[in-house]
């Protein structure tokens, strides 16, 4: 025997003694479970005769059951069935209008949305998008993309605000949902939804979906006997991913810039007043020069145009979206785009010949409802008159 085997064998036969106890052992203490069964069941009925009277009896269960559970009450599965699908149908009663949901918007969703849904940072942005469904990047909005009012209802309802979900009232669901149809320009400011006609409401992209029917049409051709071997005479790369980056990062210093003044607008009430609307000493310094906008303020008015930019575009090839295309705006005719439709209020402003000189634009940028009334201008304004010049600066600086 060689010295290895010597070695080896007495510690086999340990382990092979020890394997056997063990198995002695259990098999010794091996318990027929289910003959615990009836015994286990006696002691919980027995523990559960006390709240017998005050709990719903036991569901009936077929020989041999354990006579666990019973049967969900009404109560409890109403708690449960909160979705809200199409035609409204789910729908707790309630009503609410654009006014109170305006200040509902401001106060719970603007931090994530931007005042009037255009979005910050890498938040989804929910009013606009029309016409761009069939561009390269489409911007997938409420108003452009989603084909039924239920889901913006359901989805607020059950997850927003984000971190503080289910905390809204049935009322405050509709003001927010009658303000995203607002800023998507779907309703008019008096507009209150309820559930009384929430059924009536199509969506303009109702019919932008076709039935899925890949079960019937394509299943049965994929789900067939899988070829492993010499399947293709050659493979190739036709097409390569694009990072799409749309996942909010809370650390973001981008994002927690672009937060930052959508934050301080909610928690901040300021009104304008008239004296504050006068000409900052940097913007009549550049007037009195006859020279252009200081590049610094432009470069700050980019940024703050990020709050226009679900609604305006500006520069090269720059075309009218839910507003009018603003480059050259600066000493141009209030409402004087031929290729945009205008409120009335615009409509009237062009007539008698109203110009947007930076007075004007002041104004209307600090309170837009207040300046022009009846604008269908969401936008709540702009609380910091340097956010104004800059603003002002900034279309300044595109001609026609």
């Amino acid at each position: 025997m060689s010295k290895f085997l010597k070695i080896f064998a007495p510690a086999a036969g340990g382990a092979a003694g020890v394997l056997t106890m063990a198995y002695v052992l259990a098999d010794k203490f091996v318990v027929d479970i289910p003959s615990l069964a009836p015994v286990l069941v006696s002691q919980a009925n027995a523990a559960s005769t006390d709240a017998a009277e005050t709990e719903p009896a036991a569901t009936p269960t077929p020989e041999g059951g354990f006579g666990l559970g019973r049967e969900a009450l009404p109560e409890e599965v109403a708690a449960w069935d909160v979705d809200v699908r199409p035609g409204g149908i789910g729908l707790p009663e309630g009503r609410g209008d654009v006014a109170t949901g305006e200040e509902v918007f401001a106060e719970a969703c603007a931090v994530c949305h931007g005042d009037f849904a255009e979005g910050v940072g890498n938040w989804p942005v929910l009013a606009g998008g029309f016409d761009t469904l069939a561009d390269k990047d489409p911007v997938k909005t409420v108003g452009s993309y989603w084909p039924y009012l239920s889901t913006v209802w359901d989805y607020v309802n059950r997850s927003m605000p984000f971190g503080n979900a289910q905390s809204l009232s049935p009322d405050e669901v509709y003001a927010i949902t009658a303000y995203i149809l607002y800023s998507n320009y779907l309703v008019e400011d008096d507009f209150e939804l309820s559930h009384e006609n929430f059924a009536a409401f199509e969506m303009p992209n109702a019919d932008g979906f076709i039935i899925d029917d890949r079960p019937e049409t394509e299943y049965p051709i994929w789900r067939t006997e899988p070829c492993m071997e010499g399947c293709k005479d050659s493979v190739q790369i036709t097409m390569r991913a694009s990072v799409i980056d749309v996942t909010p990062e809370e650390d973001s210093a981008d994002e927690e810039a672009a937060a930052e003044p959508a934050a301080e607008d909610v928690a901040e009430e300021i009104e304008v007043a008239s004296a504050d609307l006068e000409p900052t000493e940097a913007a009549t310094s550049e007037a009195d020069e006859g020279a252009g906008p200081d590049p610094e303020l432009v470069a700050a008015g980019e940024k703050v145009f990020n709050k226009c930019k679900a609604c305006h575009m500006v520069g090269e090839g720059a075309k009218s979206r839910v507003g009018p295309v603003l480059n050259g705006v600066m000493g141009a005719t209030i409402g004087g785009h031929d290729d945009f439709k205008y409120s009335g209020v615009f409509e009237e402003a062009a007539e008698a010949g109203r110009v947007w000189d930076e007075a004007a634009m002041a104004e209307f940028l600090a309170a837009p409802k207040s300046y022009m009334k009846g604008t269908k201008m969401s936008f709540a304004g702009l609380k910091k008159r340097e956010d104004i010049d800059a603003i002002i600066a900034y279309l300044s600086s595109f001609g026609d």
